[in-house]
């Protein structure tokens, strides 16, 4: 798999995530709809960007051009979602379309703006299962204190 390139720091602010609808609607002659879902898996489209230095942008260029054959590729990008408050994980994604950019931020004489819309190819969620023990979502530090202090032989 193609990894993002180290070079080129992602960015932890600015982008955000529209999951593709798993769901199917029927609208019935009554006025009413039946919904179903049709789907389990479904791709998470992601607005990014990144503000690149001269020298960071012109690698990213040529990584979208040579590695990811003008964007073509799935890659490994890490992103911050709510599913790692802590920090970063890595997806599996590819670009929709080209980025847009380059483009020079204001007041800066080397730094470079690029946006684009990446497809995660899986939901930025909580795995099935954890629903039925949310405390332990909510608050983790409960369970690590009486996983370790209150069971240690455990």
């Amino acid at each position: 798999m193609i990894q993002y390139p180290n070079i080129c720091p992602p960015l932890r602010e600015g982008y955000g995530f529209n999951p593709v609808s798993p769901l199917a609607r029927t609208e019935l002659q009554s006025g009413r709809a039946r919904q179903r879902r049709r789907f389990t898996s479904v791709p998470t489209m992601a607005s990014v960007r990144w503000r690149l230095t001269d020298t960071e942008a012109m690698l990213f260029e040529a990584w979208f051009r040579d590695q990811l054959v003008d964007g073509s590729q799935w890659f490994e990008c890490p992103l911050k979602t709510p599913e790692t408050p802590n920090g970063l994980r890595t997806y599996v994604a590819r670009f929709t379309d080209i980025y847009d950019g380059p483009d020079l931020v204001s007041g800066s004489l080397s730094l470079w703006d690029f946006t684009a819309t990446l497809e995660l190819r899986e939901r930025p969620i909580i795995d099935p299962g954890w629903t039925i023990l949310p405390e332990f979502i909510l608050h983790p530090d409960i369970f690590d204190i009486a996983m370790n202090r209150e069971w240690p032989e455990a």
